[in-house]
């Protein structure tokens, strides 16, 4: 058996921008996205814990070490300047290796940065 569990998440991260006429995605800095393991094109859902709203979409890389988190297209609706978000990714196992498994968890400060 095949199970899907989470694979990556960056943890309470704050929306810097919000950009409706855009084809889509998720702008999440580079420097978020390689400490989660997440790459550009890969599917993740977002949890607005200020609204309650989840959605997917997909993440593309952001300029590193600006704390850039920019919801683009329809998106851009679900959110405000502000609000803060949980960013997960999730991968298929074999039930035995999913056992086994830790996802990767980012905790990043109030100004989207990694800790040092």
């Amino acid at each position: 058996m095949i199970i899907e569990i989470l694979k990556s998440k960056i943890h309470r991260v704050k929306v810097t921008q919000a950009e409706l006429n855009y084809v889509g995605s998720i702008t999440i800095d580079e420097d978020l996205l390689d400490a989660a393991n997440i790459i550009p094109n890969e599917k993740v859902q977002i949890v607005n814990n200020n609204n309650g709203e989840r959605f997917e979409t997909y993440a593309i890389r952001g300029e590193r070490g600006t704390g850039m988190i920019c919801l683009n297209g329809a998106t851009a609706r679900k959110v405000q300047l502000g609000d803060i978000l949980i960013i997960m990714s999730y991968g298929s196992l074999p039930m035995e290796e999913a056992k086994k498994y830790q996802p990767i968890l980012v905790f990043p400060d109030d100004n989207n940065k990694l800790l040092k």
